[in-house]
């Protein structure tokens, strides 16, 4: 399986404002430790807003920060919202599919339990789990620029 950069820069947000949970930090802020494009982390920040795991401050002075406790904050969950197709293979599509195969396919079972199987890893892990080791994330971004 493999994540868009739209997830990949979701969580590397949520990342970045669970290692700073005093301060609003700013888009720009985010950009700059990642070296990521501007306009695609503001749909990414508008998501995580929508999603209730952001909480955005307009105005002067304003910025970002988490507004769930990051032990809430399921990295399964965060994949589910930011992801917007999991279908693997045409198959995965009844409407779209049109392999011959399919009414004997074995591989579409075993591709959908590895799906699953990963999530059954990515659901217990949160958010926590992923700056648990915050100190040596903090001193990574300092040096990258952020």
């Amino acid at each position: 399986m493999r994540l868009t950069s739209f997830t990949d820069y979701a969580l590397r947000t949520l990342i970045f404002l669970a290692l700073e949970p005093d301060r609003l930090a700013t888009i720009d802020d985010i950009c700059g430790a990642y070296d990521i494009p501007r306009n695609h982390l503001a749909k990414v920040v508008h998501l995580l807003g929508a999603s209730g795991w952001v909480q955005t401050v307009r105005g002067k002075g304003g910025g970002l920060m988490l507004a769930a406790d990051p032990e809430d904050i399921s990295v399964g969950s965060v994949i589910r919202i930011t992801e917007s197709d999991f279908r693997m293979v045409e198959c995965f599509d009844a409407a779209d599919n049109r392999c011959a195969l399919s009414p004997a396919c074995r591989l579409k079972s075993a591709l959908r339990e590895a799906n699953a199987a990963w999530f059954a890893v990515l659901d217990p892990l949160t958010l926590a789990d992923l700056v648990a080791n915050g100190g040596q994330l903090r001193r990574l971004l300092a040096t990258a620029g952020g």
